[in-house]
Order: C-alpha cells, then structure tokens, then sequence
C-alpha cells in the first residue's frame, strides 16, 4: 500500500525544515513513526515512505529496531565550470571595473586605509611569503567590490576570486605569468587605489580595467615564451633524431 506522492513529499519537507530548524540536530533520532504521524496529521505509510525519500537524500539514517537517526550536512560536490585564465580575466575586468566604479562613490575612509594597508603588505619584502602577497592582493579587490555596497556585485566577484584560487589549470596560469614586475602590480594597485581616493568613478574603472589589461598582456606573453621553448624542443628532438641516423648509416 502506498499513499500519494505529493503528500509524503511534503510530509518530508516538513521533517526537513524540522532538521534544519534543529528541533531534530545531528545525531539525534526522528520520533516513531507512530509519534510523528501523530504530531503531522498523517498516517504512519506517510511517514514511513518520507523518511525513505530522506534516507535517499542523505538527510537521515534508518535501521530496523533503531529508528531513523539525522546524519550530519552533506558537504556541497559542486562541480566548478570549464573556463580558461583569458575567460576569467575578461568576466573580471568587466565586473571588476564596475565595482571600482561604484566603490568611487560609497567607500569609507576606512575602507581606504584598509587599501593602503593592504598595499603596504605587498611591498613588504621582509616577509618573503608569496602566499601573504596573493592573500592581500585577494583581498584588496574584495575590499573594492564590498565598498560598491552591491551585494550581487560582491557575490559574483567573491565567486570569481573562487574560480582564481580553486580551479587548478587557472590557478597555474595566473602563477606563472611573467613580464609583470612587482613594481608594475605595486603601481597599478596604487592608481586604483588613488582614483577611489579621488571619488573619480571613470577614472576608477579605467585604473581596474589597466589592471587587467597588463594581467591578460602578461599571459599572452608567457603563451607565447611557452609556445616557442615547447616548439625548440621539438625541433631539437627531431634534429638528435636525424643526426643519429645519419650517422648509423656512415
């Protein structure tokens, strides 16, 4: 016997709002099925088809002569998107030179200290730690997107800077990018940093948008370095080749 679906599903999204609301915490055990049909006006098929529905999601555990016991959360198997470094620095760009551009207008003096103190840690060169330089030039551009006071910029250049750190083939690009010196980034960071100080709205957004354009010439150029080392290496392959059988033939 079995009863309609729509009423044990919902049925199950009340035991889950339950959950999450910690009436049930982790480790604990759901009511009887006798009890809980009680306590939701529902028959004990009702219940005991919800709690398979919860079982499947991972939300619950059921052991005969045990009850249904609520597991822990799940931790998230998101999946991150298929993207190039190019494809990431141009998303970026665009939704980073905005937020510069917003910021001109709303940061705080002291969201501004907070830059400049940021920039100091990227010239401290007592530290050594490159690591510290990446953690603080992270979060200067957040800094930037949380003094745009626009919480869906903030969520979409939060997400980015996950995509920058998280996704492996990225991450190694932006690592081995040459031909931009520290000097350079240390000058870049301070004329966006000098263009919010000013409120300049467009001089802010083409400051980040500089910023960009110097990272995406950088890449270009290690592509290139990368393109001609692999193809001399080819090339000398082929020439050890060709001499060896040359010679094998004297």
């Amino acid at each position: 016997m079995t009863t309609d679906k729509r009423l044990y599903n919902e049925v199950a999204r009340r035991i889950t709002a339950m959950i999450d609301e910690e009436q049930f915490p982790p480790g604990s055990r759901l009511p009887g099925e006798r009890d809980l049909a009680a306590q939701l006006g529902v028959s004990r098929v009702t219940v005991r088809e919800a709690q398979i529905a919860l079982q499947a999601q991972g939300k619950i555990e059921v052991r005969t002569g045990s009850g249904a016991k609520v597991l822990p959360p799940q931790p998230s198997q998101e999946t991150l998107p298929k993207m190039s470094a190019f494809e990431l620095t141009q998303a970026r760009t665009l939704f980073e030179g905005e937020a510069a551009a917003l910021a001109a207008a709303t940061i705080t003096d002291e969201e501004l200290e907070k830059l400049d103190e940021l920039i100091a840690h990227m010239t401290d060169d007592s530290t050594g730690n490159e690591a510290l330089e990446q953690d603080a030039d992270r979060e200067f551009h957040l800094t930037i997107a949380k003094a745009s006071k626009n919480a869906a910029i903030i969520d979409a250049i939060e997400r980015l800077w996950r995509f920058r750190t998280e996704i492996d083939e990225i991450k190694q690009a932006y690592d081995s990018i040459c031909g931009l010196t520290p000097e350079m980034r240390l000058a870049e960071h301070q004329d966006i940093a000098t263009a919010l100080r000013e409120r300049d709205p467009a001089k802010a957004r083409t400051a980040m948008r500089r910023h960009f354009a110097c990272i995406i010439e950088a890449m270009l150029s290690t592509t290139e370095q990368k393109a001609i080392e692999e193809a001399r290496r080819r090339t000398d392959e082929t020439r050890q080749r060709f001499l060896e059988s040359a010679e094998s033939l004297m």
